[in-house]
């Protein structure tokens, strides 16, 4: 769908309307009630990505694997160097394979019909036809009036942050777009584009309250506002606009440096500690999940269909039905083996989570995993011993008992997860390629033995846009690029880089960062990355964050292996599997993405820079 479609569309829409139909500018817009159902429409212009359509990518850097079943996905086309696949008209299923776009705009109840091009154009003139109609909001309080501008400003600037982020600096629009002219928006270059969105959403953290419980309008709706929009939302997505105009790739296309930019470092480290201030002074609704509920984040299981992310989820989408993730999404973390529906299946690779998931004692695994490595503990004999405890709530590796109830006597066999060379869990359709799986995301009972999925269950699966601990480990990340210090910290918050760092590791029973990886910057910003790489696994950022670092086309970051090995004769898998020896262990190639400097930022449409001069595509493309 071209941009000219999507800047017009409200105008079709409105000459398809019956008469009676029909409101007025003046009631539409007079009270907060009115104007309120105005946005709301806003809301539903927000993307699932988790469940947007029956089985769902979106891991694109590489993390995740998906099986040969799988090859319409975004997945197997990126690792193939074809990043046309983002645009519905390159894309499998008839265009269902990507949540980035669609072939229509709706915002209706159906998460398989979201797309996040279309609808953040509609979304970008559905606010500015609000702010442009807030004189008429006559009938209503100053509070009423700041929940309503603010709501309009955050979602101006989230829709351009979320367009930019993967194409570059786009025109930025501000205004309802008139139909009878032609268009001439030039393209900014991403810091124009940054700072535009920069000022509303900043706006936008001034006029919203940290609770809408807490308000007068509020009330009205009390105990249903968790997923309006707020002052901390806001401030953190106003943090990461400033730290992604700061990031290499980003600076680099607007002035030529590959460093990181120190002013745009500093006042996203600025915003993230307003925001953190606020949590760790007691006044949000907000804080880190205790680790034994750390799944939580991700899913509810048994809760009524409960939205997963308790007090630490800030954005997430809206979530409309809850089979969409119970008979599709949630089986394909598992293979084929013990689970039914949709051949399509993702694992993580064993490239990521051997370079990034370490030690309990904090340390990575040597580069070399069958060598043994006695700094950090790590014995190639056993390789599932003693490691990060994320690894284990992420992770099932081999021998960990999966189904958990009875099955049939010749199903047995499959009681355990066989991801051995050759094991009955392995191979490249419907099966893992790696040697591994996704438990993040789903209960081991998510099998068609102890049936997780059954209805009344209420497995529900709902990833958030961003969560609280990425706000501390993207603080760090800005507060050491803006201040050149390990120890380099906001005036507006107490904690610095390290400490920010240590909070997450904390969280998870894992030693702060060791003072090895302290020695400088550029050792601390490894660590910063292991650490993202680790807590944030398989949510969503590690595309773009490999992008905005500017390493997604070089070694090994285009390696996708898997984790290769033998089981010891003497196993017994009643055992810890933790404990168990394997032999032979090695990594093996499965792919390497052909990818080169073009692949930094995606293609634009065809059908929009052919629109009109000004609005150019991307380079090499």
């Amino acid at each position: 769908m071209s941009v000219i479609v999507l800047l017009t569309a409200s105008c079709e829409d409105y000459l398809e309307r019956t008469p009676e139909s029909v409101i007025s500018e003046e009631i539409a817009f007079v009270n907060f009630e009115n104007f309120q159902g105005y946005t709301e429409e806003l809301y539903q212009c927000i993307p699932n990505f988790t469940t947007n359509y029956w089985t769902a990518s979106w891991n694109w850097g590489e993390d995740e694997m998906v099986c040969n079943a799988g090859n319409f996905h975004v997945t197997f086309m990126f690792d193939r160097g074809n990043f046309w696949g983002w645009q519905a008209e390159h894309s499998g299923h008839g265009g269902m394979a990507s949540w980035l776009d669609r072939h229509s705009r709706n915002t209706n109840n159906h998460a398989h019909t979201k797309g996040l091009w279309p609808l953040a154009w509609y979304g970008i003139r559905k606010a500015n036809l609000g702010l442009e109609n807030l004189a008429r909001m006559t009938e209503a309080t100053q509070e009423e009036r700041d929940l309503i501008e603010g709501q309009l400003l955050f979602f101006r600037g989230w829709f351009h942050f979320m367009l930019i982020q993967y194409v570059g600096g786009l025109p930025y629009i501000d205004r309802a777009l008139p139909g009878d002219e032609p268009l001439r928006e030039p393209r900014l270059n991403y810091h124009e584009s940054a700072e535009r969105a920069a000022a509303d959403l900043r706006r936008a953290a001034d006029l919203l309250p940290i609770n809408w419980d807490h308000t007068v309008a509020g009330r009205r709706t009390l105990g249903r506002n968790e997923l309006r929009v707020n002052k901390i939302m806001a401030l953190a997505y106003l943090g990461k606009n400033l730290l992604y105009a700061a990031s290499p790739l980003m600076n680099f296309e607007s002035t030529g440096s590959r460093n990181y930019n120190q002013d745009f470092s500093i006042r996203s480290a600025e915003a993230f500690g307003e925001l953190l201030a606020l949590v760790e002074g007691g006044e949000t609704q907000y804080s880190l999940m205790p680790f034994e509920r750390w799944n939580d984040n991700f899913y509810t299981t048994g809760q009524n269909w409960a939205l997963s992310g308790g007090t630490e989820a800030i954005f997430r989408s809206l979530y409309w039905h809850g089979d969409q993730s119970l008979w599709g999404v949630t089986r394909t973390f598992f293979p084929s083996v013990i689970t039914d529906g949709d051949p399509s299946r993702f694992f993580p690779t064993a490239n990521y989570v051997n370079r990034n998931f370490g030690m309990a004692n904090g340390m990575p695994l040597p580069e070399d995993i069958t060598q043994a490595d006695p700094a950090s503990g790590y014995d190639p004999s056993y390789p599932f011993r003693d490691r990060d405890p994320r690894f284990y709530n992420s992770i099932v590796y081999d021998g960990v008992q999966v189904v958990q109830g009875s099955m049939p006597p010749s199903d047995e066999a499959h009681r355990h997860a066989n991801l051995y060379t050759n094991g009955s869990y392995r191979g490249s359709v419907s099966q893992s390629p790696t040697g591994l799986l996704n438990r993040k995301f789903v209960p081991l009972t998510a099998n068609r033995y102890d049936n997780a999925f059954a209805f009344g269950v209420g497995l529900h699966l709902n990833v958030p846009y961003l969560r609280l601990a990425d706000v501390y480990l993207m603080y760090a990340e800005a507060a050491l690029m803006g201040y050149g210090s390990v120890m380099g910290k906001s005036p507006n918050f107490d904690k610095t880089a390290l400490d920010a760092v240590n909070a997450i590791r904390a969280r998870a029973g894992v030693p702060g960062v060791l003072p090895q990886y302290q020695a400088s910057v550029t050792d601390f910003m490894e660590e910063i990355r292991r650490e993202r790489a680790v807590e944030l696994a398989f949510e969503a950022h590690r595309f773009n964050d490999l992008r905005r670092w500017m390493l997604l086309i070089e070694r090994p970051y285009t390696l996708k292996t898997s984790l290769e090995f033998d089981r010891a004769p003497e196993t017994d898998l009643s055992g810890d599997p933790s404990q168990h020896r394997v032999v032979n262990i090695r990594e093996e190639v499965l792919l390497e993405r052909p990818l080169a400097e073009r692949h930094y930022w995606l293609p634009l449409k065809v059908s929009d820079v052919t629109l009109y001069p000004e609005f150019r595509q991307n380079p090499g493309w």
